[in-house]
């Protein structure tokens, strides 16, 4: 999606807003015990309460609401009876539509109490996601964006998830300009049109390179085995850089 006027801005501020909240606030509520379907319930009832749908249920018949991977799982986890333990890394995806306006978002959080080597890889992660969004705005490539996450990933140690992209979103939660890689990619030759709308979601790790798919035709695992943290928001390119609208309130 480009954004072409204030309505649309309008509408893409509100759904980031509303993901925002319900994935701060799925993640204040985690605690160990619960299953990753009571959380997943949390997030239905935070979205219903704000008149917004699930995007992955909608658009591809996910079995959830929100997507939530733990540990060895790295993405699109399948809400169920798995317990929340102690010490588990949780990744909470959150996509939304409202009023015809999609927004996404993500982030990955430990399970108390954390211990130091987690608690890097998701500050690092963190960090990785931000390097790229300082790469945004209009005319700027978007090569650009790989480019500086891949340099602070090799710097620290840290390996990318080099098939799982960021991606277009604003009227579908997948669109043009399709994937856009968050490592170095020789061939990318685009560059970012004012107003463009998409995601920033480097998915960092300890040593894996590649997300494969799991028994139930959902899950993603990575391969080689290894952590991996992943943090997303939606942003829009201006001549100013970027306006990132998954913003809690």
């Amino acid at each position: 999606m480009t954004i072409t006027n204030q309505g649309e801005l309008d509408g893409m501020k509100a759904i980031g807003r509303i993901v925002a909240n319900t994935l701060r606030d799925m993640a204040a509520a985690m605690e160990p015990g619960m299953t990753t379907r009571e959380l997943d319930e949390i997030g239905r009832d935070l979205l219903a309460q704000e008149g917004a749908v699930s995007a992955p249920k909608a658009t591809y018949g996910f079995p959830g609401t929100t997507c939530i991977s733990v540990n060895e799982e790295i993405a699109h986890g399948i809400p169920g009876e798995r317990v929340i333990a102690r010490g588990d890394l949780v990744n909470i995806d959150v996509s939304a539509s409202k009023n015809g306006y999609f927004a996404d978002t993500g982030a990955t959080c430990i399970v108390p109490p954390p211990d130091p080597a987690k608690e890097r890889l998701c500050r690092d992660g963190r960090r990785a996601m931000e390097i790229g969004i300082a790469k945004v705005g209009a005319g700027k490539p978007l090569a650009g964006i790989g480019q500086a996450i891949g340099r602070f990933a090799s710097a620290r140690g840290y390996t990318l998830i080099r098939n799982l992209a960021s991606h277009g979103v604003g009227r579908s939660l997948h669109e043009y300009p399709g994937e856009i890689a968050t490592w170095p990619d020789r061939r990318e030759r685009r560059r970012m049109t004012a107003g463009l709308v998409f995601t920033i979601e480097p998915f960092l790790s300890t040593g894996g390179v590649m997300a494969t798919d799991g028994k139930d035709g959902w899950t993603l695992y990575c391969e080689p085995r290894a952590p991996v943290v992943q943090y997303e928001h939606t942003v829009i390119a201006t001549k100013r850089g970027a306006m990132v609208v998954t913003v809690p309130s």
